[in-house]
């Protein structure tokens, strides 16, 4: 009967450990406000670039799905549950393809591998402004495919963008824990694996700013929305 017990409690300490009864915050993040009418992206600059593509690009400072959903928001749990989280072994990746960075926001983990690809077999630079980790630029020839760099400090979202073609901008976060996600292309998130526990949590967008809110995951699932709206000057 002790042997029972005692294996018991280790499995559920195991399971505890492994997050098997974390729960998730999920939401959507929607465009409520009038929709502009933006410029294609002026490709033109590059031939090269403006073969890739059938007609005019759209530029990804404003991307709505179903429902006017807001894509590219990184969205983070402020107040995260303290841990050691060490780095994941897969890099996260952000491909030059079509003269666009895709995605457009990522989050990486400190010491986790970045690793920028040239899908398009052009010249193109990586050139990132972080301001607490080192500043870099990277060269990526045609021939180069792929190249890694990371972070050894936390870091608020800053900005990576190509000089020979200035159109490309892509967001990067480096964060301290894993509890983040980017919204899709419907505006819609899931932040994983999080304790039960109330959070707050920051939805930040490039141009509509950021937002706040609270949740409270209890042995499951918790629902937090967002609508963003153009800042009054």
């Amino acid at each position: 009967m002790r042997s029972t017990l005692v294996t018991v409690a280790f499995t559920c300490s195991a399971l505890l450990a492994s997050g098997a009864f974390a729960g998730s915050i999920s939401g959507k993040i929607t465009y409520d406000d009038k929709v502009p009418n933006l410029k294609p992206l002026r490709m033109d600059a590059d031939p090269a670039c403006a073969s890739k593509h059938d007609g005019p690009v759209a530029p990804d400072v404003l991307v709505l799905g179903e429902g006017n959903g807001l894509a590219n928001v990184f969205v983070q749990i402020k107040n995260a549950p303290a841990g050691n989280y060490s780095a994941p072994s897969t890099p996260v990746v952000i491909d030059q393809d079509g003269c666009v960075y895709k995605p457009h926001v990522a989050g990486v983990l400190v010491g986790q591998k970045l690793q920028f690809r040239n899908s398009d077999g052009i010249l193109h630079n990586v050139h990132g402004l972080p301001k607490e980790n080192r500043e870099f630029n990277i060269g990526m020839p045609p021939t180069l495919k792929e190249k890694d760099t990371s972070f050894s400090k936390p870091e608020p979202v800053f900005p990576v963008k190509c000089d020979v073609h200035p159109w490309m901008k892509s967001y990067v976060a480096v964060m301290s824990h894993p509890f983040f996600a980017v919204s899709d292309g419907n505006g819609q998130f899931t932040i994983a694996d999080v304790p039960d526990g109330t959070y707050e949590v920051v939805a930040w967008h490039e141009k509509l700013g950021t937002q706040s809110g609270s949740a409270t995951v209890s042995g499951g699932s918790a629902t937090l929305d967002f609508s963003f709206m153009v800042p009054k000057k």
